[in-house]
């Protein structure tokens, strides 16, 4: 009579109690990583916060509550600061919306033509060009400002809408961007199909190359909108007609005469809130434009 014999699971030989019990040494490692994001996110967002949380404050409610206690003069600060100076404020949302909007349009137009020739074209001096416009991008914006100031002084363009819009027009970061994208997203094979189709190179670029670039322009577009709307050096060097200041610009003159008057505090904070509403909605906007391996599939080398 044959007996069964009974063996028992010997553990892998790589394994160790810990993971024997469920527990992963990697596991534990990984917390180290999101705890950091964590503190990383709830560091960035508190200002935030405290910004919502400000703006419902009146002017009394500000110093006398709890910081991250709401109040109850929300609707009241958003007319008083509607009010001040015949809707100022408006009028400088709307500066900044044209600068930002049309500056960073111009800039990724600008950006895509010459990401796409840098790209994709062969020409002497091509590594040269890019090398200067990787060095404008090293360059701190503070180093720019007067330079830019005195040629524009020169051209009595000063103290006017086109002395903030064009020195925009061309920003190294958004055609180093162009350039790398370009060159990845736009296959050498689909370029030559395009030509030997007849087709000529400025309508290759807009037929061909152009759709492909969309996902990575939005982006150049959007960091340009960002960083035009959050400028504040080059107005303040540029204007001094305050009907033609940006929101930044607008807002520190604002918090400059509330040293003064403690009231319009309460103006500055909720100027602050509503600057960040247009950032968000043009994000959750365009956010649907971003998408991956446009060409996948296209092109099979």
């Amino acid at each position: 009579m044959s007996s069964l014999a009974v063996h028992k699971t010997a553990p892998a030989a790589d394994t160790t109690p810990e993971t024997a019990r469920g527990t992963s040494p990697r596991g534990r490692i990984a917390l180290v990583p999101t705890l950091t994001l964590l503190f990383g996110a709830l560091y960035c967002l508190l200002p935030v916060a405290w910004v919502v949380i400000a703006a419902t404050k009146s002017g009394r409610e500000l110093f006398s509550t709890f910081t991250f206690l709401p109040g109850t003069g929300f609707t009241q600060n958003i007319k008083d600061l509607s009010a001040y100076r015949e809707g100022i404020y408006w009028k400088w949302m709307g500066n900044s919306a044209l600068y930002a909007g049309l500056g960073a349009l111009l800039s990724t137009a600008v950006s895509a033509v010459s990401g796409y020739a840098l790209a994709v074209y062969r020409f002497r001096g091509r590594e040269t060009i890019f090398n200067v416009l990787m060095a404008g991008v090293l360059m701190p914006p503070v180093i720019l400002a007067i330079p830019q100031y005195l040629l524009l002084a020169k051209a009595d363009l000063t103290d006017s809408y086109a002395s903030v819009l064009l020195p925009l027009v061309l920003s190294p970061y958004g055609v180093y961007l162009a350039r790398i994208y370009a060159a990845a997203a736009v296959p050498d094979d689909v370029v030559e199909a395009g030509r030997m189709d007849g087709a000529g190179e400025w309508r290759i670029f807009t037929r061909v190359a152009l759709p492909m670039m969309v996902p990575g322009l939005v982006t150049v577009f959007l960091f340009q909108f960002v960083a035009v709307w959050n400028n504040f050096l080059l107005p303040y060097i540029m204007l001094s007609d305050d009907e033609k200041f940006p929101i930044t610009l607008g807002l520190f003159t604002l918090l400059e005469q509330g040293s003064n008057t403690p009231a319009l505090y309460t103006l500055v904070i909720t100027g602050a809130l509503l600057a960040i509403v247009p950032l968000i909605a043009l994000f959750l906007v365009i956010q649907r434009f971003w998408s991956l391996d446009l060409l996948s599939g296209a092109v099979k080398s």
